[in-house]
């Protein structure tokens, strides 16, 4: 599987946010790096072709989270300190480290995306949502009927926690407003 120039682009910006949230010091830098992460891998799911996915993660990670974050240390008292980033701890970054290469070399057996050659695509199961997602369900588009027929309850769950998080960002902003 080779990376386009967009998708190498992504994951260096992902992992520099992800040890920059993991490294700086200071709280609200961390946690304007872990939104920008969070957008990060939302752009990555839209790239991988997953925009349920990637409008939830950009949604729920990188708006309501921040805005919870940047709340609760608006509500705190930081120590002040002149180091700039966290100490490292060298045991955890090799486990860290070990993870990554146990899920890096995985990476070279997934089919390349949009792959008419690859298990799922043309295999038995895509066969049967093909064939008989509109005798199942009415709806004319296979996609949509997976969503909302066959993986109903998987998207009604994706909706509740987005409308959860909502509902509990603007409580909490609402708190924030009128307190």
């Amino acid at each position: 599987m080779s990376l386009t120039l967009l998708q190498g682009a992504l994951l260096v910006f992902v992992l520099c946010c992800a040890v920059g949230a993991a490294l700086l010091k200071d709280t609200l830098a961390a946690v304007i790096a872990f939104a920008a992460y969070s957008l990060g891998i939302s752009i990555i799911w839209l790239v991988l072709q997953a925009p349920d996915v990637g409008l939830t993660e950009a949604a729920v990670g990188a708006g309501i989270m921040t805005i919870l974050f940047i709340l609760a240390l608006a509500n705190t008292v930081t120590p002040e300190t002149d180091r700039l980033f966290e100490p490292i701890r060298w045991r955890t970054v090799l486990f860290v480290g070990a993870f990554v290469v146990a899920l890096g070399a995985t990476v070279p057996s997934l089919p390349a995306i949009g792959d008419p050659t690859a298990p799922v695509a043309g295999g038995e199961i895509t066969q049967y949502y093909l064939e008989h997602a509109y005798k199942e369900t009415q709806v004319k588009n296979a996609v949509t009927a997976v969503l909302a027929a066959y993986r109903g309850f998987d998207t009604l769950g994706e909706a509740v926690v987005v409308f959860s998080a909502g509902v509990v960002a603007l409580s909490v902003l609402r708190r924030e407003v009128f307190a």
